[in-house]
């Protein structure tokens, strides 16, 4: 059983995915579709044919330090319809994602990742941390 996890930006969105075990989180690329559901869509289904085996698909889902919904949340939901219209055999679900692209920035300066692929990476490894938030979640 694998499990896809999706960091959904308005330009670009990092896409992660555990090993068949489910025990790993491995970045698998970052998609720029700029607002483009249809592109965007198009990509995770190809990556979904290629990992068969793909069971949930989880999403962050972002919202305020105070817990309310952003407006950026709403946008997440009405993308979330799409996946579940598209995936509809496969569990769609979500996991706050606060500070994940903070956490992403961190470890990039911890590494230090020459800043001109900061912006190409930083969506990968947002959605690995929502991804083993949700593994640890569901643990």
């Amino acid at each position: 059983m694998r499990i896809l996890g999706i960091d959904y930006g308005e330009a670009r969105v990092g896409v992660a995915i555990s090993d068949a075990l489910g025990i790993t989180a491995q970045g698998l690329e970052t998609i720029t579709h700029n607002g483009n559901d249809k592109i965007l869509l198009k990509r995770l289904e190809e990556i979904v044919n290629e990992y068969s085996n793909i069971e949930i698909i989880v999403v962050g889902m972002p919202f305020n330090m105070d817990g309310t919904k952003t407006k950026r949340a709403e946008i997440t939901d009405k993308f979330i319809h799409k996946l579940k219209c598209k995936f509809n055999k496969i569990k769609i679900d979500t996991i706050d994602e606060r500070l994940t692209t903070v956490a992403a920035h961190k470890t990039m300066n911890f590494l230090d990742v020459n800043k001109n692929k900061k912006r190409k990476i930083v969506d990968t490894i947002s959605a690995v941390y929502i991804l083993e938030m949700y593994m640890n979640k569901i643990k």
